[in-house]
Formats: C-alpha cells, sequence, structure tokens
C-alpha cells in the first residue's frame, strides 16, 4: 500500500547536521499552522509554541542546550501552559499535557518533512535557562526544542546500531500470537 502519509514518516529521519541556509518564515509557519492540529488531551490545546530564526537567540539556546548537536537556522520551543493546565484541573505530575507535547512534537517533524526541512527534537536543556532566554510568560514551561533546517549531505552515523527494527521486534501481542 502506498500512501503519502506513511511515506513521508518512513523517509523522516532525526537531522544532526544542517546547513547555515536561512528557513523560510513562512516554512515556520507552515510547521506552526500544522501543529495546532495535533491531537490534543480534551482539545484543551494546553501546549504554546516559541519560533525563532533570530542567529543571537539561536546562539543562546544552543549554549544552555547541550542536546543541541546541529546548529539549525530555525527552532521551535514546545511548552505547556501551566497555568491554564491548572485551570483545567490537570495536576502537575498529570500525563497529558506531557502526551500532547508528543503528539505535537510528531507533527511538528512531519511537517518539517513535508516543507523539505530537516528537523532534531531536544530534550537536553536548562528549562531556566531557555525560559529566561527567551522571556517566556509565567507558567510557561518549556518542554521540548525542535531544531529546524536544511539537511547537510554529510550526515553523522545514529548512535545505536545499524540494524533496522521492524514492527515485530517493538510488539508483544495479548493474548499471544495472532
Amino acid at each position: 500500500m502506498t500512501d503519502p502519509v506513511l511515506d513521508a514518516i518512513r523517509r523522516r529521519r532525526v537531522t544532526r547536521a544542517m546547513t547555515d541556509e536561512p528557513v523560510e518564515r513562512a516554512d515556520v509557519e507552515t510547521i506552526l499552522d500544522a501543529a495546532r492540529w495535533a491531537p490534543t488531551a480534551g482539545n484543551r490545546h494546553l501546549q504554546r509554541y516559541v519560533a525563532t530564526t533570530h542567529p543571537g537567540t539561536l546562539r543562546v539556546l544552543r549554549m544552555v542546550s547541550p542536546g543541541m548537536i546541529p546548529r539549525p537556522p530555525a527552532a521551535i520551543v514546545i511548552c505547556v501552559d501551566r497555568g491554564l493546565s491548572e485551570q483545567y484541573g490537570f495536576r502537575p505530575e498529570a500525563p497529558g499535557p506531557w502526551i500532547d507535547v508528543g503528539t505535537a512534537t510528531a507533527t511538528i517533524l512531519l511537517a518539517a518533512q513535508a516543507v523539505g526541512l530537516g528537523a532534531a527534537p531536544v530534550s537536553s536543556f536548562s528549562h531556566a535557562a531557555v525560559a529566561e532566554a527567551l522571556g517566556l510568560p509565567d507558567g510557561w514551561d518549556p518542554v521540548l526544542i525542535v531544531c529546524l533546517g536544511h539537511p547537510a549531505d554529510d550526515q553523522p552515523r545514529p548512535i545505536s546500531p545499524n540494524r533496522r527494527l521492524t514492527w515485530r521486534d517493538l510488539t508483544q501481542w495479548v493474548p499471544g500470537d495472532l
């Protein structure tokens, strides 16, 4: 079966090296528009996005983000609005907002692929420093940074072994194999 969405999922990779070619604002806006369609807990949209293509801001983000391996010309920081989350009755440890960040991230990665950009999610960063650097409103908790850029021709090899896993390697049927 050929399906454009499944084909995009199979082609998408984490982009660990990016060129310094600028990312068009229109492409970032297309990605952000796609992100708003990501599934959310109760359709509440507790996640917020901060986007930047500003070289100085990106430099500061790299300084406080050891996981930011690529040198992206654009980034989207996905935040959870804790105040809004509380208003909806979510406890601080409730998984719903974190799941929403995951669905938004998956959507952003696919949208980046669709507009011809590479993307790399980053979770290793100082949350306090990122919040300060971006001037986030009170209650906005930065959870993930998605680097965006044009993939460099020479990509570093993945850290994991070069063995492709199948869905069977990752799945257990209950009860037993069907």
